[in-house]
């Protein structure tokens, strides 16, 4: 008997270590890329166009606005990662590194540890990119920003384009660069030439890059206000639908199959479109990396969504429509890298 009870014990003993490694080999984990939509703290800052969004603005935005918009960003963050909150989130269209503490710090991401790299940019209405990470699985060890100088216009002020280099979960290396790049505003052919320096920006940095890290593991994610098959990204940047396996060092665009989906990353009357998109060096996506079972997707949760009663279908739930205020999220809807991790 006592042989029985010492067998036993021995076998239950050993079922919490196989359990927790089954569960390793299954756990799926998130890259996430979200246009938070004027995701601005409350402070009036005299160097930049913000005064929209200030308590006496036209907006009248205020500290329970803003804290209200922090609380549903990362109600979304969370909810894309399901029950394992993404590894790091590019970001954009946020003002302040006191609006990127409050959204970590202040909201339920504090249970996840989040760290932040932000600088500001010169940016006239002051908003830029800035990269989110769980410091327990992300390790970044170098940043640089990027800026966007126009040859021909020596007073043009953008987004600077982020690169954050990291090691994941003690693994590979991974090189992330985050893209808000110049709007449509002002009218597309008026503002197209902006888009392709700002692909050019992206495509030097890149190939820089490579000369010192030849199979640099990259993601290039953003806000690039343009569409898998437009100028800047298919020709210029030279991001391809699929990859060739003949030859190595190419970017691979994974949003292109978004483009047939009755649902997008943004709504423009009618139409919806792809703006936000994921993009990665073919290294990245070589068998015999411990990340598998890639695949990137929009994050059209139905509570990011509302009926659209102008053009029909729907919507993304913005925090205004127009001046009026409403408890809404953004105009554009996140997108999401998801994979597993092998461990060998």
């Amino acid at each position: 008997m006592r042989h029985i009870v010492l067998v036993l014990l021995i076998l239950f003993s050993n079922v919490p270590k196989c359990f927790s490694q089954a569960n390793k080999l299954s756990d799926e984990f998130t890259f996430m890329f979200y246009n938070t939509e004027n995701f601005f703290d409350c402070e009036n800052d005299s160097l930049t166009q913000d005064d929209e969004f200030t308590p006496d603005g036209a907006r009248r935005w205020n500290y329970s606005r803003f804290y209200n918009k922090a609380d549903r960003l990362a109600k979304v963050i969370l909810a894309a990662g399901k029950w394992n909150a993404p590894i790091f989130v590019g970001l954009c269209e946020v003002e302040s590194q006191q609006a990127l503490e409050v959204l970590v710090k202040q909201t339920p991401l504090n249970k996840f540890n989040y760290k932040i790299v932000h600088k500001d940019s010169p940016d006239e209405r002051g908003i830029d990119v800035a990269f989110i990470y769980r410091s327990e699985l992300f390790k970044p060890f170098d940043y640089k920003d990027i800026p966007l100088i126009d040859p021909l216009n020596h007073e043009f002020k953008s987004r600077d384009i982020l690169r954050v280099s990291g090691i994941l979960n003690n693994g590979d290396t991974i090189h992330v660069f985050v893209n808000h790049w110049p709007s449509r505003y002002g009218g597309m052919m008026e503002t197209v030439r902006l888009r392709g320096l700002a692909a050019k920006t992206l495509k030097t940095s890149i190939q820089e890059f490579f000369t010192e890290y030849p199979k640099a593991k990259i993601i290039c994610m953003g806000d690039f206000n343009d569409t898998p098959e437009d100028e800047s990204l298919s020709r210029i940047l030279n991001a391809l639908k699929s990859d060739d396996p003949d030859i190595k060092g190419e970017l691979i665009n994974l949003s292109f199959g978004w483009m047939t989906k009755q649902v997008q990353t943004l709504k423009n009357m009618y139409s919806w479109q792809v703006f936000d998109q994921l993009i990665v060096s073919d290294y990245f996506l070589e068998s015999g990396s411990f990340m598998t079972a890639i695949k990137a997707e929009i994050f059209d949760a139905a509570f990011l969504l509302e009926p659209d009663k102008k053009y029909g279908g729907v919507k993304p739930k913005r925090t205004y429509v127009g001046f009026k205020y409403q408890d809404g999220f953004s105009d554009h809807l996140p997108v999401l890298l998801k994979f597993q991790l092998s461990y060998h």
